[in-house]
């Protein structure tokens, strides 16, 4: 068996086995993120210091399905188990009491294999098959209470936002696949002229969707109407995190015209995400426009042409948001609801979740020595070095003093108030959860500078000190600011338009999700007319068939019946005729025959 293979395989065997067996759902779930982690750390041990390895399995012809494992792919693939492993553990104690247990861990592994797959396809047709699945399995673990519309909606809505998106991708990967002859994503980065840029800007298409990027944000803050382990996940190191690898590994492919469009469409995200973020009154939801607008950082320095610092603070986001999340499940067992007036006062009554979620937040801000800091830097110094910095480098210093400003109001809203709170059982199970991923979330910057020699990719220095200063002001100013100041204040006019979402003119609602649930109805309409006419003909024939049966059985089978019976009545007086007495037969021949010569004599007398 090779390493490449099991950290995708490890999940999807245990998602087989609960299907399977229907039980011990939390068990098997968590052995195969367990020995899932095993495997990627094994795996990024054997390519650290030697060549890449990849695994060739039956595909299109000539083109094999690729996994393929070097230094960047495995160090996700890493990511990916430990975010995984540990909201796996959260969720056996956040999950106790909830019905349809086997579907959950079943489609969570699921989805984790899936993610491996995809971090580590080195063929674009593996890639895509591995990118459905994880759409596949974001639908059904946001509808995983889908006997709640709000819940219901969420999923379609997700459904429909991301996977319009993704068309970009199909387009792409054919046009790809067209210019360089072969699937193998290496060799299709190597494609240049205008294959490569309408390439590039249909992938960010595909990220925008996967990774809520403005005008697709929307979709991601319903999308807390899952549970709180399926949001930790979704948000941290899979589904969403899909649009910015996907922009990070596609980075030598892109033009320096498609790069200004990544950095663009991520600065604006950023902000308006932040703002969104500022407004809201549900800590879920919060913290979901903070992953859109942190992912808005991280297009900000793949457009500055750095992917490492989007690496980077992929790796550091991934820990702290998943984090974040966790400690917001644990407030809404305290409270019942996440909404921020509820939950007034809420770290007082648990203050190792607060504590917890206090130092993630820091960290998120960007404050030193917390892994935020570090990652932010790189993503500033990029912005403040790249070709586009007159625009890009205002919006990422924006998008940090933002992210301070929200992550404060959240703070102070969640100090502030009564204590009172409820017993909650699975508690263990979920602050192991939590803080195993809170450690990671304030010490991983110290991992940073390995990472940097482990991808032979090292960050700019050149804005290094102005960028750790100006990044630096921004966090501690936009903390101060949201601390102290009310956000309907901060944001003065704006606050209204930002509570809606900032959406113009409808939005997407409007322009896309309307449209398309009126095409749908529509086609059910005509389905039912349809099917209408369809069972209307089925039932004229029906009748005809009944008529027709009719007609066998009392016109021909009577008719057949009557001559049956007529012949066996004919023979039952022809066989009595047989008595089987000589004398009797002798008679009777005698009298035929005298019959028969009466007729022939009287015949000749005639003629």
């Amino acid at each position: 068996m090779s390493p490449v293979a099991l950290p995708v395989l490890l999940p999807l065997l245990a998602a087989a086995a609960i299907l399977v067996l229907r039980r011990g759902g939390p068990a098997l779930a968590l052995g195969g993120a367990v020995l899932g982690l095993a495997a990627s750390l094994w795996l990024l041990a054997r390519v650290a210091g030697g060549p890449a390895e990849t695994l060739l399995l039956p595909g299109l012809p000539d083109m094999p399905l690729r996994l393929t494992a070097e230094p960047l792919t495995a160090l996700l693939s890493v990511v990916v188990a430990t975010v995984g492993t540990f909201v796996l553990t959260y969720a056996v104690g956040y999950m106790q009491r909830e019905s349809g247990l086997p579907r959950f861990y079943a489609v969570m592994s699921l989805f984790l294999a899936a993610m491996q797959a995809l971090v580590l396809a080195g063929d674009w047709i593996l890639l895509l098959a591995a990118w459905e699945l994880i759409g596949l399995c974001s639908y059904l673990l946001i509808g995983f209470w889908f006997q709640r519309p709000e819940a219901a909606d969420a999923a379609g809505r997700a459904f429909l936002y991301t996977r319009s998106a993704d068309l970009g991708l199909y387009i792409a990967v054919f046009i790809l696949i067209g210019a360089a002859g072969s699937s193998e994503i290496a060799a299709s980065l190597e494609a240049g002229g205008s294959a490569s840029t309408a390439a590039g800007l249909l992938l960010l298409v595909a990220a925008m969707g996967k990774s809520a990027q403005v005008p697709l944000q929307d979709w991601l803050m319903r999308a807390m109407a899952g549970p709180t382990p399926v949001s930790a996940l979704l948000h941290s190191a899979t589904l969403v995190a899909a649009g910015a690898i996907l922009l990070i590994r596609a980075t030598p492919l892109l033009t320096p015209e498609v790069l200004l469009a990544v950095g663009l469409v991520g600065g604006l995200t950023t902000v308006a995400a932040g703002l969104i973020a500022l407004a809201e009154r549900d800590l879920k939801r919060l913290l979901a426009a903070s992953t859109a607008s942190q992912y808005g950082l991280m297009l900000i320095a793949v457009g500055a042409g750095v992917p490492l610092a989007a690496l980077l603070h992929l790796i550091a986001h991934a820990a702290i948001k998943s984090a974040l999340f966790l400690a917001a499940g644990d407030f809404q067992h305290a409270r019942g609801d996440t909404a921020l007036e509820r939950l007034r006062g809420v770290g007082r009554a648990r203050p190792w979740t607060f504590l917890g979620f206090a130092l993630a937040a820091l960290a998120l801000a960007g404050i030193p020595p917390l892994s935020g800091f570090f990652s932010k830097d790189a993503v500033i110094a990029a912005a403040l070095a790249a070709p586009g910095a007159a625009w890009l480098a205002p919006l990422a210093l924006a998008g940090t003093l933002l992210t301070g400003a929200y992550l404060a109001r959240a703070l102070r809203l969640l100090w502030r108030g009564a204590d009172e709170t409820r017993p909650e059982t699975g508690n263990a199970w979920m602050r192991v959860g939590l803080w195993a991923l809170v450690v990671p979330a304030t010490a991983l910057g110290l991992a940073f500078s390995p990472i940097e020699t482990l991808l032979g990719l090292p960050a700019p220095e050149a804005e290094a000190t102005r960028a750790m200063l100006l990044g630096l002001l921004a966090a501690s100013g936009g903390l101060a600011l949201g601390w102290l100041v009310p956000a309907r204040r901060l944001l003065g006019p704006v606050y209204p338009w930002a509570r809606r979402g900032l959406v113009v003119a409808g939005g997407l609602t409007a322009w896309v999700g309307r449209p398309a649930m009126a095409i749908a109805r529509g086609c059910e309409r005509l389905e039912r007319r349809l099917y209408a006419a369809v069972l209307g003909a089925g039932r004229a024939s029906l009748a005809m068939a009944r008529l027709v049966r009719r007609g066998d059985e009392r016109g021909i089978d009577g008719l057949i019946f009557a001559l049956v019976a007529s012949v066996r009545a004919w023979g039952g007086r022809a066989r009595t005729l047989q008595s089987g007495l000589i004398h009797r037969e002798l008679a009777i021949s005698a009298v035929v025959t005298a019959v028969v010569l009466v007729v022939l004599l009287a015949t000749s007398l005639r003629f």
